[in-house]
């Protein structure tokens, strides 16, 4: 939902809504929607107006990382490089799962609230399966490595440094690290001469 065609004041309410939503997210607060009617001062009708569950509020409030990455995803899927493409979605990725807490809890989630978190769901997984298949296709990854092994494997490394206790930027640093790791153990072997 947008807040274009709503009335001003629902406009107001609904960015109220989202942004109290957002802070809570990332407080790591589970979203309930009386706490958040309560704390953005609010009817309770007037938020289930707008959202109908808690996680149809998540999905909004992780939405635009979601477009974020589908748009950069499309940007590598116009790069020449099948690898750079694919070392800069995967970085991308896990800059958005290490900066945005909505993001996990969404992609985490066995079904969607939201038609437009379907889309963007699949959008991003077919994104990242063409990239992936370019690069192997140009024998620059191994080839025994899948699509559903990347989910995982970013995951990984996204709970390892989400885990850690340091600074945003501390933990910006681990995930490139550590992504750096994983990506060199997934370049294909150069042929033996």
């Amino acid at each position: 939902m947008t807040t274009t065609h709503l009335r001003k004041d629902a406009a107001r309410n609904w960015d109220r809504i989202v942004a109290i939503a957002r802070a809570l997210v990332d407080e790591g607060v589970t979203l309930q929607l009386n706490d958040v009617a309560r704390r953005a001062g609010l009817g309770v009708g007037t938020v289930y107006r707008h959202f109908a569950t808690p996680e149809a509020l998540l999905e909004t409030v992780a939405t635009p990382c979601l477009e974020a990455l589908a748009a950069h995803g499309e940007q590598a899927l116009a790069d020449t490089d099948p690898w750079r493409a694919l070392e800069g979605f995967l970085t991308r990725t896990l800059d958005a799962q290490i900066t945005d807490a909505s993001l996990a809890l969404v992609t985490a989630a066995p079904t969607d609230a939201l038609p437009r978190t379907t889309e963007l769901r699949q959008s991003l997984a077919t994104i990242g399966t063409d990239l992936l298949n370019r690069a192997r296709e140009a024998a620059v990854v191994r080839p025994d490595l899948s699509a559903a092994d990347l989910v995982p494997l970013m995951c990984g490394i996204a709970h390892a440094v989400n885990v850690y206790n340091g600074t945003p930027a501390d933990r910006i640093d681990t995930a490139h690290r550590y992504l750096a790791t994983l990506l060199g153990g997934l370049r294909a072997a150069p042929p033996n001469m």
